[in-house]
């Protein structure tokens, strides 16, 4: 069975989507740990009533970054993962880091990306008055939500809307996709080559596999 190791920040709402998809057999590995830069973080607690190692870092007790990241990888190679899989990871990574899991690291970002990488995406989409939002999921590059795009969905924007609104309404897409690209990655159907996404032996163009062609 192939291993996935999960990095959270927060909440775990994506978190909580891949265990469900696991446990319900939509995606062909098994969760092997999940990791935090916060021990607050809830997502820690939806991994641990699920049965799955949660384990938290501080930051603050490493000299510098890159300290930081070593000590981690160290942690989540105990666990040879297949895939390593951020979920709402609020931390920028080292370049040794994004290096080292090169090709089996992916991320979901909140935006119809290249638009809007970086913080308060739904903010930016309101203020600027789209019509249309959405989420991509990405593999992980040095460049900032920048790594070559395998899969978006996307969501009406309509007026009156907040940012609670539209957080909500694009989550209900990210837990539908992100189980969905695990489970093309793990059973080999997704690979990363030559800064491109290839799935089923097709270069993806630039917007994912849900982009206009």
């Amino acid at each position: 069975m192939k291993k996935i190791v999960v990095l959270i920040s927060g909440n775990g709402s994506n978190l909580q989507a891949i265990i469900d998809a696991c446990n319900q057999n939509k995606i062909n590995g098994t969760l092997s740990a999940v990791f935090s830069n916060k021990a607050s973080a809830y997502g820690l607690t939806r991994a641990t009533e699920a049965g799955i190692p949660a384990l938290s870092l501080d930051p603050k007790s490493f000299e510098s970054r890159e300290s930081f990241d070593n000590a981690l990888m160290a942690q989540i190679d105990a666990y040879q993962p297949d895939v390593v899989v951020l979920a709402g990871y609020m931390r920028i990574l080292s370049p040794a880091f994004v290096s080292h899991y090169m090709g089996r690291m992916i991320n979901i970002h909140p935006s119809l990306l290249p638009k809007y990488p970086g913080l308060h995406t739904h903010r930016q989409v309101l203020e600027n008055g789209d019509k249309e939002h959405g989420t991509s999921v990405h593999f992980v590059t040095e460049q900032l939500d920048g790594g070559p795009v395998i899969l978006q969905a996307k969501v009406p924007v309509f007026d009156g809307d907040d940012e609670a609104i539209v957080t909500a309404r694009v989550q209900v897409q990210e837990h539908a996709i992100y189980p969905l690209v695990i489970n093309w990655f793990l059973s080999e159907r997704l690979v990363m080559r030559s800064n491109h996404a290839w799935l089923d032996g097709q270069c993806l163009p630039a917007h994912g596999y849900a982009g206009d062609e």
